[in-house]
């Protein structure tokens, strides 16, 4: 099994950014190569492994590797000092149908799942806090992005121009194309249309554009927030893409470990 291959981001000093590519792991087929996530049908002895070897890349123990089961919705779980010493089928149960995970605890790596959705990662180096966001266009019409700043002000008191932000790689606008009923269920939540969609012989809506308006309008600075503008469905030789490889593939596992 070859060295995973992780895409980096520089979020500034105490954190460790990085989004899995499909280079470098054990699992076969529309898995191929590094699928870290256990809930898409993969083999157990393959994911075992791929989290092994991202692991030890990242230099933790998979106990420090803190994964939710999405659900799409927008819930958001803090993770303490006391969760690593919790037994595994209740560190399963608190993170069952969480969508965001936020921490400010040094050495463990807390990420969100995606195969065509937008991952976001949040870190104030200020606070030593870190967040991320499984944002898919039912967690971006919810406004999870929005939801998760403001528990980084409650829980952690974070000035959100202090934040920086990573929109990783998703569907791109040229991409996602949509039916009538999701570009009216955007419009009838107050999104404003112009700037998020277009029209060819369907809609199309541009995620990452409407998540980065979220954080903008929460207090982010525009500088602050890097979109990786990789479009996992062109690029499904290199990121996982569920509308290209269909659900029955792996996952790109987004992340943030803060030293």
């Amino acid at each position: 099994m070859n060295k995973p291959v992780l895409s980096y981001y520089d979020m500034g000093p105490g954190a460790v950014a990085f989004s899995t590519t499909r280079q470098g792991g054990a699992s076969q087929g529309n898995y191929a190569e590094l699928n870290v996530n256990a809930f898409c049908g993969d083999t157990p002895e393959a994911v075992a492994a791929n989290r092994d070897a991202l692991c030890q890349e990242l230099g933790i123990t998979t106990s420090q590797l803190i994964m939710p089961h999405q659900t799409h919705g927008t819930e958001i779980r803090q993770i303490a000092q006391d969760f690593l010493a919790l037994p595994d089928a209740v560190r399963a149960m608190i993170l069952e149908g969480v969508d965001a995970v936020m921490t400010d605890v040094k050495g463990i790596c807390i990420g969100v799942s995606t195969a065509d959705c937008i991952p976001i990662l949040l870190y104030d180096k200020e606070r030593g806090v870190a967040c991320a966001v499984h944002a898919g266009w039912r967690g971006t019409l919810a406004k999870i992005a929005t939801k998760a700043v403001a528990a980084l002000v409650m829980h952690y008191r974070v000035n959100p121009t202090g934040l920086k932000a990573v929109i990783g790689p998703g569907i791109s606008a040229d991409s996602f194309e949509v039916g009538d009923e999701v570009y009216e269920q955007f419009a009838s939540a107050g999104f404003d249309m112009e700037p998020i969609s277009h029209r060819k012989e369907k809609w199309h809506i541009d995620l990452p554009a409407c998540n980065r308006i979220q954080l903008t309008e929460m207090g982010l600075k525009p500088d602050n927030i890097t979109i990786s503008d990789i479009c996992t469905f062109k690029n499904a030789d290199r990121y996982f893409s569920a509308r290209r490889l269909g659900t029955d593939s792996g996952r790109i596992f987004t992340g943030i470990l803060l030293r």
